[in-house]
C-alpha cells in the first residue's frame, strides 16, 4: 500500500493540487495538520482533502486557532492576522471538518502528530536534543510529524545525540531503528526550497521516499495580497523561507 504523507498545506490549494498530481498513485492519505493558515484557500484545501482516498488528518496549531480552540495571542502578529481573515472565510462544512480532527493518533503502528508526540500542537522538533526528549513520548517505531516545514529525519541510535538526515527529493529511507520523520510542507516550505514537499510510504517495501514538485506560486501570492493577508506570507513562497 502506498500512503501519501503530507503536512502544513496552509491554505495553498495550488501546491496541494501539484502534490496530488505528482504523486500519481496512492491508496490513502495521512495529513499531519495545518490545513489552514497563511494562504488564501482554506475551504478549497479542505474540499480537496475530503475527496482523497482513506484520508486521516490530524489537528495542527493553525487549524486549532481558526476554530477558537487556542488563543491567537500565542501567534505572531502576521500569523494571527491571517487566521482572523480565514475565520471569516470558513464555510460551515469546513468548520465541521476541522472540529472533528484528532490531536494525535496511531495508524497501522505509526504515530501521527503535528508538532511532537509529547506536545502535538505546539512543540517544534528541530534539533537533536528535542528529538531525543521525544523518543520516550511515543511507543511505536515511527512517529510522523510536521510543524517545522522542514524535511528531516531524527534517528534514535541510542547515543547521546540522535542522528539527523536532511533528505532531498528522490531520497529513500528505511530503517529498523526508531525515528521521527517530517515530510516537509506542501504549502509553505521553509528549507529555502520553494518546491512543495511530500513523502510516499510504501509499506510493502518499508520505504519512505521524499519528493518535491514545482508549481506556479504567483497566483497564490496574488490571492493572498488581494485578501489583505500580510504580504510576508505571499513573498516567502518564492524563497522557501
Amino acid at each position: 500500500m502506498r500512503t501519501l504523507v503530507i503536512s502544513d498545506i496552509h491554505s495553498n490549494s495550488d501546491a496541494l493540487k501539484a502534490v496530488i498530481s505528482d504523486a500519481v498513485v496512492f491508496d490513502r492519505v495521512w495529513c499531519l495538520g495545518d490545513v489552514v493558515g497563511y494562504g488564501p484557500d482554506p475551504n478549497e484545501c479542505i474540499q480537496i482533502l475530503k475527496s482523497l482516498p482513506r484520508l486521516v488528518c490530524i489537528l495542527g496549531n493553525h487549524d486549532a486557532a481558526v476554530m477558537g480552540f487556542i488563543e491567537l495571542s500565542a501567534f505572531n502578529n502576521e500569523a494571527s492576522a491571517a487566521i482572523m481573515i480565514q475565520e471569516r472565510m470558513l464555510s460551515q462544512e469546513s468548520r465541521e471538518f476541522l472540529e472533528l480532527l484528532e490531536v494525535q493518533r496511531v495508524e497501522d503502528g505509526i504515530t501521527l502528530a503535528h508538532g511532537s508526540p509529547r506536545n502535538p500542537i505546539w512543540e517544534y522538533v528541530m534539533n537533536a536534543r528535542t528529538a531525543k526528549e521525544n523518543f520516550s513520548a511515543f511507543d511505536t517505531q515511527v512517529c510522523l510529524i510536521g510543524h517545522s516545514h522542514i524535511p528531516v529525519i531524527f534517528i534514535d541510535d541510542h547515543s547521546k545525540h540522535p542522528g539527523i538526515l536532511l533528505p532531498s527529493s528522490g531520497d529513500m529511507w528505511r530503517s529498523e531503528k526508531r525515528f521521527l520523520l517530517n515530510p516537509g510542507s506542501v504549502g509553505q516550505p521553509r528549507d529555502r526550497n520553494p518546491l512543495a514537499s511530500y513523502v510516499i510510504w510504501d509499506d510493502e517495501e518499508e520505504i519512505y521516499s521524499y519528493h518535491r514538485v514545482a508549481y506556479d506560486f504567483r497566483p497564490v501570492q496574488e490571492r493572498i495580497l488581494s485578501l489583505g493577508i500580510p504580504s510576508r506570507h505571499a513573498y516567502r513562497l518564492a524563497e522557501g523561507i
